[in-house]
């Protein structure tokens, strides 16, 4: 699904992104609501990047945005426990000249849109200005990726995010 935000673009740089676990849901600008093997799964747009809700007993959030008094950076990796659930997170900056952040820009916005389980937004004044999600499920696990355009740097933040429950070692022996 793609959308046109009706806000103003509020990132300005890839890096005022930070990046959140557990907080409470932040006001969206478009959502899409997915059941993907049974776990429910909301993809939000904010003014200021994503936010994507995980729900199988229990609540899983995940924020990539400028947030205001945040001091967790966005990180290049990351992997916790959560109950009973195995989260990893990774995230990667590409530099880009002006026309291959074009077309690379145009490459993702088709692949997202036209995807069921895809949610793109562009935000006014740049065609290439855009946050987009793309969510599946894979062996049990629920995976999404993302990625925050830049064009005025050429910057192309891309994360990937994986999240299954724990195997415990009496069940994994049996």
């Amino acid at each position: 699904m793609l959308t046109t935000l009706n806000t103003s673009y509020t990132d300005t740089r890839a890096a005022d992104l930070a990046w959140a676990l557990g907080r409470e849901p932040l006001p969206a600008l478009a959502t899409l609501d997915l059941e993907l093997a049974g776990v429910r799964l909301q993809l939000r747009l904010l003014g200021a990047s994503h936010q994507v809700l995980l729900e199988e007993g229990g609540v899983c959030s995940e924020t990539v945005a400028c947030i205001p008094g945040s001091s967790t950076p966005l990180p290049l990796g990351v992997a916790k426990r959560l109950g009973d659930w195995e989260y990893e997170f990774a995230a990667r900056v590409e530099v880009l000249s002006p026309g291959s952040f074009a077309g690379r820009a145009q490459e993702l916005l088709a692949l997202v849109s036209d995807h069921p389980h895809g949610l793109a937004g562009v935000f006014p004044g740049s065609p290439h200005a855009f946050t987009a999600l793309l969510a599946q499920h894979h062996e049990g696990q629920v995976h999404w990726r993302t990625w925050h355009a830049y064009p005025q740097d050429g910057q192309l933040v891309a994360t990937r995010t994986k999240v299954g429950v724990r195997v415990r070692a009496s069940a994994a022996a049996s």
